[in-house]
């Protein structure tokens, strides 16, 4: 799943998503302060311009140029709060502590020796910051043969990995999908992680 990969299939049609911000990330950041957040794989930009239009700052990254052109042409009105960036973060990591919410939904982080992309993406969230991850639910996909559920993450995997010490896990379970799937697909169940990085 490489640039070439991302920007085929948002050539493919019109438009790609909805335009509408992921409930998940409505209802679980619903009651924070605005700062400094990170949309990782941002596509065409519905959560960055909901989380700016509520005040953050948003850094905003996606690996196909194609989504982040849309995205920029949806922006009118957020005045400079969203700044859109072409990168790959599972080779490159964002800055480190610098973001009060990193937010990752249905990006698929395919699990790493080490685990080095997930580690950047973690290091990412500043001391008393946000990490909100969500995903289609495990028992919702299918092997195929050029796709195994296991080789990603989800949100068990992730939480096992975050020293308690360090991090205070609010949410790790599934929950119905708020929202109609995307045309051809089957998914019912959101997997969901919330953790906040102690201070």
């Amino acid at each position: 799943m490489d640039a070439q990969h991302w920007d085929e299939m948002y050539r493919s049609r019109d438009q790609a998503f909805s335009g509408n911000p992921n409930p998940v990330l409505v209802t679980e950041t619903a009651g924070l302060p605005p700062g400094q957040a990170l949309d990782v794989g941002c596509g065409e930009g519905a959560d960055a311009l909901w989380l700016a239009q509520r005040g953050w700052q948003v850094t905003a990254v996606d690996i196909s140029g194609t989504a982040l052109h849309r995205a920029a042409a949806a922006a009118a009105g957020v005045n400079g709060r969203v700044a859109w960036a072409r990168a790959d973060l599972t080779t490159t990591p964002p800055p480190a502590d610098a973001f009060d919410l990193v937010s990752i939904h249905y990006f698929p982080l395919h699990r790493q020796p080490g685990h080095t992309a997930l580690h950047g993406l973690l290091n990412a969230v500043a001391p008393g910051g946000t990490l909100l991850f969500a995903t289609h639910a495990r028992a919702d996909l299918t092997p195929r043969e050029d796709f195994d559920p296991a080789d990603y993450y989800q949100p068990d995997d992730i939480a096992r990995l975050l020293d308690p010490t360090a991090w205070n896990v609010l949410t790790n379970g599934t929950r119905p999908r708020a929202t109609p799937t995307p045309a051809g697909t089957h998914h019912t169940q959101d997997a969901v992680l919330r953790a906040v990085r102690l201070p």
